[in-house]
């Protein structure tokens, strides 16, 4: 215990100073006047004397350094110091560090009132080296005034001896290089030593991103960074990671990321690297989490592992995590139950000891057909049906029917779960055998008409398929069934083969019919009652059909008859007439009585055609026809 509390201190110690560096800007130096080793032989410019004096003398650490000092009696003449050119690099930006001393007018020996206390520092841009003892001019114009130094610490008499320190930055900065100058007006100072340095930030590494060295051109700088190694960022186009950095040389804020550490490797040390995930630990995907110990019954012998392998005689099913436990099939079941009757067979057992560690436990049931001893099993084929089903069983119990009759059977209840269709080996299973009862009825089944009289029913039937004995004779058996509440009187009919015509019947009646079969057995029981109908099919339009014919036939006799009397009436009119002997003007009143009777329309109008209209009139009137016929 008192081990890993040590080492988790040793480790946010090390956070800290790795958080504490970042944070800090670094600091390029261009020039320090401190680590010349020989003169520094800078240009001065002076209307009058005194001008600036470069001497040695010593620093704070009493280190040996180059120094200029210029002390005036009078501060009517400008007293310019010049650099050398300092070349900018690839900062916009400088910064100016001074060290330099003061000393009070009031302390001076010769005090004029245009004693001065402050100076004032200018800068030159410049592509080349080209400065010389004229050029540029000695005048804030072309130089860029930066500003008035004043100290905030002045040398007296008897008192502290203590310099002062300005930082001053210059910018923004365009050309190759620049020259700093110096100018004094009635001061009296040393110059320590002049340091010119640009900040810029560090290269970082954060949120496993890592960011370049970055030299701010702004107010902020924006940085483009890289995963870390063994991390990427996930998606199609992901963006690379963005930071920014500020003017001051400090990164501000979090970056901008998304990467993660790839498969087999974990974020460490404060998300600043992805390490690689030892032996016995994996790291499925990609993305944050810490590597986990291997899942039950797998290990992996490698570092850097995405998933660890199953033990032999273990097995993860296709559907299966990588991160979840192997598992193995279950074992068998036990203690089957089978429960015979007739060729039907109910099957209970109880679950496997062992489930393999898995929860999608199944069953299946293997039937295999004995037909004798020392004969080899075979399956039982399409013949034999099961509920709910043969395989894929949810419970522990099974319905098995359509087994043949005093024969032998064996019956093997397997378990199985998601892999074992991965081992070599089948699933394991328990068999019982069982033997059907010999005395099995035979049912016939598939009774149907296939002609019909108004006398006779021809019927059919399927030839049972199952049976162990052979089919000797069927036996029908029928009655009417539109008898009221009179009790069925059954005829029997036996037939050698599966059809049979049922005759002498009524007309338009319904019966019954059933059907079974007899074998050395006996005879089975009687199937389903079907009901079957002689012609006419539909009676109920008999009468109304017999009544309209005898009508019909009735009017045609009665039509025939009325024509053989009118006929033969026509025959007896006709003689007659041609033995009469009347003229035309004889009135064929006088004769009404005789023949007016035996007149008829076509005799009326042939006597039209042949006397006049007296003729036709009278006519007319002995047969009351109307007054327009003609």
């Amino acid at each position: 215990m008192e081990l890993f509390s040590r080492n988790v201190c040793a480790l946010w110690i090390m956070v800290l100073l790795e958080f504490l560096l970042e944070t800090v800007a670094d600091e390029e130096v261009l020039m320090n006047t401190k680590t010349e080793i020989s003169d520094l032989k800078w240009t001065t410019n002076s209307g009058s004397k005194p001008e600036w004096e470069e001497i040695s003398g010593l620093d704070e650490e009493s280190n040996s350094v180059r120094t200029y000092q210029i002390c005036q009696v009078d501060g009517l003449s400008s007293h310019w110091l010049r650099s050398k050119l300092i070349e900018r690099r690839e900062a916009s930006q400088v910064y100016v560090e001074l060290k330099f001393t003061m000393i009070e007018c009031s302390s001076r020996t010769t005090h004029h009132r245009s004693c001065k206390e402050t100076f004032n520092l200018y800068y030159y841009e410049s592509d080349t080296d080209d400065a010389t003892a004229t050029h540029p001019a000695w005048m804030e114009n072309p130089y860029t005034k930066v500003d008035t130094v004043a100290a905030d610490f002045l040398l007296r008499k008897g008192g502290e001896k203590k310099f002062n320190v300005k930082t001053l930055r210059l910018g923004p900065l365009t050309k190759r290089g620049f020259y700093l100058a110096f100018q004094a007006q009635g001061a009296c100072m040393a110059l320590l030593s002049v340091r010119v340095f640009f900040k810029k930030c560090p290269a970082l590494t954060r949120s496993l991103s890592v960011f370049p060295e970055t030299v701010p051109r702004s107010l902020v700088q924006e940085a483009v960074g890289q995963c870390v190694a063994n991390a990427v960022q996930p998606g199609p186009n992901p963006r690379p990671p963005k930071m920014f950095c500020g003017e001051d040389g400090q990164w501000e804020d979090q970056p901008t990321t998304t990467c993660t550490c790839l498969p087999g490797f974990e974020a460490s040390h404060g998300d600043m690297e992805c390490r690689v995930c030892p032996v016995g630990r994996f790291k499925m995907g990609s993305g944050p989490g810490p590597c986990s110990v291997c899942p039950d019954s797998s290990h992996t012998g490698e570092t850097g592992s995405a998933s660890c392998g199953c033990r032999p005689g273990f097995y993860r099913a296709p559907s299966d995590s990588p991160d979840t436990p192997c598992t193995r099939p279950p074992s068998s079941p036990r203690s089957p139950v089978p429960q015979v009757n007739d060729t039907s067979l109910t099957l209970e057992w109880s679950e496997p000891l062992d489930s393999g560690g898995r929860s999608d436990l199944t069953y299946s049931v293997e039937c295999r057909m004995c037909p004798a001893p020392g004969v080899p099993c075979a399956p039982c084929g399409d013949g034999v049906n099961y509920r709910p089903s043969q395989t894929g069983i949810q419970g522990r119990r099974v319905s098995i029917w359509g087994l043949r009759p005093h024969t032998t059977y064996s019956f093997t209840v397997m378990a199985l779960n998601g892999v074992s269709p991965l081992t070599l080996q089948g699933p394991a299973g328990d068999t019982i055998n069982i033997t059907t009862s010999p005395n099995v009825p035979v049912l016939v089944s598939g009774l149907r008409k296939i002609a019909a009289t108004e006398s006779s029913l021809t019927l059919h039937w399927n030839t049972p398929t199952q049976s162990h004995y052979r089919i000797l004779q069927y036996q029908l058996r029928y009655c009417e069934k539109e008898r009221g509440f009179e009790e069925c009187s059954y005829h029997y009919m036996e037939s050698n083969l599966n059809e049979v015509v049922l005759s002498d019947l009524r007309r338009a009646t319904q019966y019954e019919v059933q059907v079974r079969a007899r074998t050395l057995a006996g005879y089975g029981s009687f199937g389903q009652a079907v009901v079957f109908r002689t012609l006419p099919d539909d009676d109920s339009s008999s009468p109304v059909l017999v009544t309209g014919i005898l009508i019909a036939t009735g009017m045609l006799v009665l039509i025939i008859a009325i024509a053989a009397v009118i006929c033969c009436k026509s025959q007896g009119s006709a003689a007659f007439g041609n033995n009469s002997g009347w003229s035309s003007e004889e009135d064929p009143v006088q004769h009404r009585g005789s023949w007016d009777s035996k007149l008829n329309s076509r005799e009326c109008a042939l006597l039209s055609e042949a006397s006049t209209h007296t003729h036709t009139h009278t006519c007319r009137r002995l047969l009351s026809l109307p007054e327009n016929f003609v």
